[in-house]
């Protein structure tokens, strides 16, 4: 199947972020867009605009004719529906990672891959290098708020695309330049344990970069946190493919100098042959420097000039629930963050304290996934437990069944902070509107959290109009 003979695509889960972005770019090509999804979202309801036809329930009659090709994303159970038909009449069945990778196929390709960061770092490789004058297309993991999307369409030969862990999806993709940003030990359920999540899945990645390739490593206090053998080595040889390393410290592609100015980081970048200095950027925590320094590192590679990512990386605007401002007035600060896995908590808290010293930080956090939070529940919490109210929601389980004795329960009664509190959805707007002492509020998680987001920022806006006419 060549994807320039496709007329019409249907999508099962068009939704999903990196579902959507790919439906976008067939969309641009002038290709008929049709597609399923559990709930009408905002993003939905852009897709729509932009002149694709979604449902939003199991409705085989809702299914047009003469479809080409069907894109299907593991978060679709697989007794779906729609799903099983397509299965049952021989349609041509492909997953959103088989899609991906064939779109990149024709394409010189940069895929940025790791347990977190994903999609912050191809977020800011695509701007410095639109505004550095590579023009690039780019498949993003959320939406970036310099271009109010999760595809930007570019003209020239490369393209910026995550690189996704879960399911071994990432070993689709034939990059010319791969970044591996972290790999801390995730998706258990798929891989068994870290140490095959780490052969089967990040160094399988790296051997699939192209002849002459550079893959970029980040170190942590000298050493790269994904290593090989001197056998395994030779094939990067044989292949020409240099292996590098980026992170923050002395040494080559490394930031230094990081220091916080005006609610903003400033730092400077070194690598073999040069320096830039005092860099400004607006994204908070020392992981979103790291990141920085990734992207700065594959744009020097592509010929980028030190002032295009000066200015480019001093204009970044940040990706929604990536740490994103919500709210803000004299007495409260709301910030929404996608953060998941207990290394992100880690880092979202640790951005929060670095931006709001000596104030009280409270964390909604909502679960994800029944097998994440058995896997996890200690890193959990003890990331949450640095918080200084901790409020905890009920699982959002995505695409699991439940797993017997497997709750939030489970994290709640290993926290040492006392100051905490289990709701659930039902709940928690009334538990919020109790408390007089909000400093800086987080919500946290990457299931269905975001949905209170409006909600949270109104109660928040109706409080502060409060104070005032009292104080008036």
């Amino acid at each position: 199947m060549k994807l320039e003979e496709l007329h019409k695509v249907y999508f099962v889960g068009i939704g999903g972020i990196g579902m959507s972005a790919i439906a976008r770019y067939f969309n641009k090509q002038g290709i008929e867009i049709h597609g399923y999804d559990k709930t009408e979202t905002n993003l939905t309801k852009k897709l729509v605009e932009e002149g694709m036809q979604i449902h939003y329930h199991e409705d085989l009659t809702a299914i047009p004719n003469n479809i080409d090709l069907v894109v299907h994303t593991p978060a679709v159970p697989g007794d779906h529906v729609e799903l099983q038909y397509f299965r049952e009449h021989n349609f041509v069945l492909k997953k959103r990672a088989e899609v991906l990778g064939m779109i990149s196929q024709s394409k010189k390709t940069i895929a940025v891959a790791g347990t977190h960061g994903k999609t912050t770092t191809t977020s800011i490789l695509t701007h410095i290098l639109k505004v550095g004058g590579v023009d690039c297309t780019a498949f993003l993991g959320g939406i970036a708020q310099n271009f109010e999307s999760n595809y930007v369409e570019g003209n020239s030969d490369w393209v910026v695309v995550e690189a996704d862990e879960y399911d071994r999806s990432f070993l689709h993709l034939s990059p010319n330049i791969a970044v591996v940003l972290s790999a801390d030990p995730d998706h258990l359920d798929i891989y068994g344990d870290h140490e095959s999540m780490l052969n089967l899945g990040f160094k399988a990645f790296a051997k699939k970069v192209e002849k002459d390739g550079l893959l970029l490593i980040k170190q942590v206090e000298n050493q790269r946190i994904l290593n090989f053998t001197d056998y395994e080595k030779t094939d990067f040889v044989q292949q020409s493919i240099e292996i590098s390393s980026y992170g923050i410290g002395e040494g080559s592609n490394l930031s230094t100098n990081i220091c916080v100015e005006n609610g903003a980081f400033v730092f400077d970048y070194k690598n073999e042959e040069q320096t830039i200095e005092n860099i400004r950027f607006t994204l908070p925590g020392k992981h979103n420097i790291e990141n920085a320094t990734a992207a700065i590192t594959v744009a020097l590679r592509l010929g980028v000039a030190p002032k295009n990512i000066k200015k480019a990386l001093a204009s970044f605007k940040g990706i929604k629930r990536r740490f994103e401002l919500i709210y803000r007035d004299d007495q409260v600060t709301y910030i929404d963050d996608y953060a998941h896995h207990p290394s992100e908590l880690n880092a979202a808290i640790l951005a929060a304290k670095m931006l709001h010293p000596n104030k009280k930080i409270t964390g909604i956090f909502q679960p994800h996934l029944y097998t994440r939070t058995q896997d996890f529940v200690d890193g959990f919490a003890k990331a949450l437990d640095a918080l200084d109210e901790i409020i905890l929601m009920d699982i959002y389980p995505a695409r699991e069944l439940p797993i017997e004795g497997v709750t939030s329960k489970l994290i709640f009664d290993k926290l040492k902070n006392k100051h905490k509190t289990l709701v659930t959805k039902a709940s928690l707007m009334k538990h919020l509107n109790q408390q007089d002492n909000l400093e800086i509020l987080l919500t946290l998680g990457a299931g269905d959290i975001d949905v209170f987001i409006e909600s949270i920022k109104k109660m928040l806006e109706n409080k502060n109009q409060k104070l005032l006419l009292g104080g008036g």
